[in-house]
């Protein structure tokens, strides 16, 4: 199992609608978490989610770049969730092994 953690510093002003974006858009998924900064740096906003293996995120990516819209959300929110790039200065990824 595999943790996938989407990090991204917001604009100045944007970081809570930025991650209110992304709870819209993972709201149907358990396991996604949405989070913000409480302490460190400024306008933080994290998306972690789990998977079960590297075969499975690339699955998921090469969806998400193919530019299909996701059947499980809902037109309006996928709409929203295609200017997220505006709200944001920078974004990393990180994948973490869970210890078993």
């Amino acid at each position: 199992m595999l943790i996938v953690r989407e990090v991204f510093t917001a604009k100045p002003g944007q970081a809570s609608k930025l991650a209110k974006l992304f709870k819209k858009g993972f709201g149907g998924d358990p396991n996604v978490r949405v989070m913000t900064d409480m302490v460190g740096n400024y306008n933080t906003v994290i998306v972690e989610m789990p998977v079960n293996s590297l075969a499975e995120f690339e699955k998921q990516m090469e969806e998400y770049k193919s530019g299909k819209p996701d059947p499980k959300m809902d037109p309006k929110v996928a709409e929203e969730m295609s200017k997220y790039t505006e709200m944001y200065l920078t974004g990393r990824r990180e994948i973490f092994q869970i210890v078993e």
